[in-house]
């Protein structure tokens, strides 16, 4: 998947790219998302964000116009992302929730999402999308069995 992953520290740099294993285009930028630097989302399909990074509307709005079509947040809370928006726009949002809350582990998750969805699978426990998922669903059921 291409993906543009906001809001990075230095150190987290060498962290994806190890998570990532050369599998994914990913561009690491240093700047918070914004309207002056959304245009590194163009050609993208994912935009990776940090807590601090604040997907409004008008927003949200502009990211599904230049074709992202998810949003990884490398946090546990989502209430920086307007998710009932997001999913109004077709955009699917994952988090992540596991227990590893290091870098490292941040890290890892965030690339375990992009591989999921890149095989057309749900995210599981770090899916935040607010619209009922057939894939999901799917996924649910098979771990009840």
């Amino acid at each position: 998947m291409k993906a543009v992953a906001y809001s990075i520290k230095e150190f987290e740099k060498e962290l994806l790219a190890r998570a990532n294993g050369k599998v994914h285009d990913l561009t690491l930028i240093a700047n918070a998302l914004s309207w002056d630097t959304i245009h590194y989302a163009r050609g993208k399909e994912v935009v990776i964000i940090a807590e601090d990074d604040l997907l409004e509307a008008a927003l949200l709005d502009e990211l599904k116009r230049v074709g992202i079509q998810k949003i990884v947040t490398r946090s546990l809370l989502t209430d920086h992302i307007d998710l009932c928006h997001a999913g109004n726009l077709g955009i699917q949002v994952a988090n992540t929730p596991y227990a590893d809350r290091t870098s490292r582990g941040i890290a890892e998750q965030t690339i375990r999402n992009l591989n999921l969805w890149e095989r057309g699978k749900c995210v599981g426990l770090a899916c935040c999308c607010v619209s009922d998922c057939t894939i999901k669903n799917a996924e649910d059921h098979e771990h009840k069995r």
